[in-house]
């Protein structure tokens, strides 16, 4: 310990610390009694231990910027020393393809055909521990300063080497070209011309294009890529007949290829490739970006069915007598009745069931979709339970777009009898009123809601007004209106197309008008005519029902009498309406549950469409009747 003396500076004052026998006290013999000889303030001298951890943080931060200052001079060190072994190996690689005959210049594997390594089989070179592997890709390349006429397109070698190091994958490549002496000819080989375009005719620039060959000696196997106009020349190849296989590829896109005579595929529609010499050969190749296809497989009431096979066809081709598809593929369906067909080439898809528990109702789009590139579709099956014998009726117009709300008329020969459905949906018909009020819900085809009191049904298949009460035979009232039963359609996806019914025209001093009301809680009724409002009516048949009321599952008309003549009643004898339950089927209606044989007619009509009359349709099983109105 010192203390400070302002004249003489630090001087120790041991003494002070030294106990006496006079100073000892024994009843406190632990204590010392110190004697102060100085009246100057003891000022400590040191650190404390803030500035001791400041200190050192100061320094850890000072030291971590050196060492990674250290650490990435010494990145940098290693990357330039990388460098240049990579480069002087490419030197290296490049000067040996240089000094060889021209026309020795080529690959192992590749095309031009040489002793040179290629990626099948490249060389190894080791160097300061670390293994490098060198390969060449060869091709012919044609100059673009030529002649436009010019019908060799081997004006010289294009020569590229490619160094890898094993240890980092790191892959670098250099290129050079050399020319020929002598003047280019295709006599030594022939050339494949070799273009890609996607959906709708355009270039793919960028394209990868394998071409191998295992037919001759030595084989070839050689990668090339498409120019900014989609094409490749390849020449020099050796003579092979049907020798050349091509796939032509692309991250994100679609594949397309030329394919091997065999006996399962014994006429190919794009054959492996022919080269002979001094004859040029052109293949074209479409490609395009991948889409998604989801395909549901619900009820008529769009619940979802799962575990139902399916049988997806494309219909590209790869192959004639025997037809053989490009996509050929069978799923099931989830437990959300969904197959979800993800990364998938455009193309037309048909769908087929392979499950006999069930056959299709109907579809949305018609049967097939045509599935366009870079595009996300969905694709709905509504089925049913399978008969053994049905018929699907599918109408469209010239341009294949379906027909909604066609009348198919299936007529039975013998016995005489008819069936009408609409297609597009299903229709609700009344035509008989006579069992009276008081139904809220439709069970009974007979009876309905409430009336006014003016009505009368008591006529079976007829409702018209009452005659008024005191007065004379033949005065009816003025006025009435009937309340049908709710009527359920299954789904509170359905969409109401059309109000029908008969007789279409009344008496000039009687109207009939009808308004409808739909809701999803079989309670709220709000009716409403055409425009969606509750003061419009519908006053014409056959009109399209507002919109207003799509989206629910429970319906209920409203029609409304009046005549201006008492001595005249307007007459109602039957309503239809149209609608789609839940999942949409456009333009198509099925007959389940017929007979085998030809004992049926088929009449199809539609409002500005002409009629179109199928005699003697042969049933057998699940048929499919497609049919083109003009």
């Amino acid at each position: 310990m010192k203390t400070k003396n302002k004249q003489t500076g630090f001087t120790p004052i041991q003494q002070s610390f030294i106990p006496t026998e006079q100073s000892f006290n024994p009843v406190q013999q632990n204590s010392f009694t110190l004697t102060e000889q100085s009246s100057t303030p003891i000022q400590q001298n040191g650190f404390t231990l803030i500035e001791i951890v400041v200190s050192i943080g100061i320094f850890a931060i000072l030291l971590v910027g050196i060492i990674s200052a250290y650490n990435l001079m010494a990145r940098g060190v290693r990357a330039f020393r990388e460098q240049a072994t990579i480069a002087a190996l490419a030197d290296q690689y490049l000067e040996t393809a240089r000094n060889l005959p021209y026309s020795q210049i080529g690959t192992t594997s590749g095309n031009p055909h040489g002793n040179l390594p290629d990626q099948t089989d490249p060389a190894t070179n080791s160097i300061n521990g670390v293994n490098y592997q060198i390969y060449y890709d060869i091709a012919y390349i044609d100059d673009p300063a030529d002649d436009a006429t010019d019908t060799y397109p081997n004006d010289y070698k294009q020569v590229k080497v490619y160094v890898k190091n094993e240890n980092t994958d790191a892959l670098e490549s250099f290129i050079t070209t050399i020319a020929p002496q002598g003047e280019e000819s295709l006599a030594s080989g022939g050339e494949l011309q070799i273009s890609v375009i996607n959906a709708v005719g355009q270039p793919v620039a960028g394209a990868s294009v394998q071409i191998t060959n295992t037919s001759i000696s030595p084989s070839i196997n050689v990668t090339r890529t498409t120019d900014a106009n989609g094409n490749w020349d390849e020449a020099g190849l050796p003579d092979s007949v049907n020798g050349y296989h091509i796939v032509v590829t692309k991250s994100g896109y679609s594949i397309d290829q030329t394919y091997p005579i065999t006996p399962q595929n014994p006429n190919p529609v794009k054959p492996d490739a022919t080269i002979s010499n001094g004859q040029i050969t052109q293949v074209s190749f479409a490609i395009d970006l991948l889409s998604n296809l989801t395909i549901e497989t619900l009820n008529q009431k769009c619940s979802a069915i799962s575990g139902v096979g399916t049988n997806v066809q494309g219909a590209k081709l790869i192959g004639t007598n025997p037809n053989i598809p490009k996509f050929d593929n069978t799923f099931t369906s989830d437990s959300s009745g969904s197959i979800n067909m993800n990364g998938i080439e455009w193309d037309t898809y048909t769908p087929t069931l392979t499950d006999p528990a069930y056959m299709i109702y109907g579809s949305s789009p018609i049967q097939q979709i045509s599935l366009l590139p870079n595009t996300s579709a969905l694709f709905t099956l509504i089925l049913g339970p399978a008969t053994a014998n049905s018929l699907l009726v599918i109408v469209k117009d010239a341009g294949g777009n379906p027909v909604e709300g066609a009348n198919v008329d299936l007529q039975t020969i013998t016995p005489a009898s008819d069936t009408n459905q609409t297609t597009g949906g299903s229709v609700w018909l009344q035509n008989d009123w006579s069992g009276g009020f008081g139904q809220a819900d439709w069970s009974s085809p007979s009876m309905y809601y409430q009336d006014s009191g003016t009505v009368n049904t008591a006529t079976a298949g007829q409702v018209a007004l009452s005659q008024a009460s005191g007065g004379g035979g033949g005065t009816y009232s003025s006025s009435g209106w009937l309340e049908s039963s709710s009527f359920d359609t299954g789904s509170s996806r359905t969409s109401y197309t059309t109000l029908d019914w008969q007789p279409t025209s009344q008496n000039p001093s009687t109207s009939i008008s009808f308004q409808i009301a739909t809701n999803n809680d079989d309670k709220t009724w709000n009716f409403l005519g055409p425009n969606g409002t509750t003061g419009s009516f519908y006053t014409v048949p056959g009109t399209t029902i507002s919109s207003a009321n799509n989206g629910n599952r429970y319906v209920r008309y409203k029609v409304y009498f009046s005549t201006n003549d008492t001595s005249k009643t307007p007459v109602l004898t039957s309503v239809g309406i149209n609608y789609v339950s839940g999942c949409f089927t456009p333009g198509q209606t099925i007959f389940p549950g017929l007979t085998a044989g030809s004992n049926y007619n088929v009449i199809v009509s539609a409002t500005g469409y002409t009629t179109q009359t199928f005699n003697n349709v042969d049933i057998n099983g699940y048929n499919v009747l497609d049919v083109t109105l003009q």
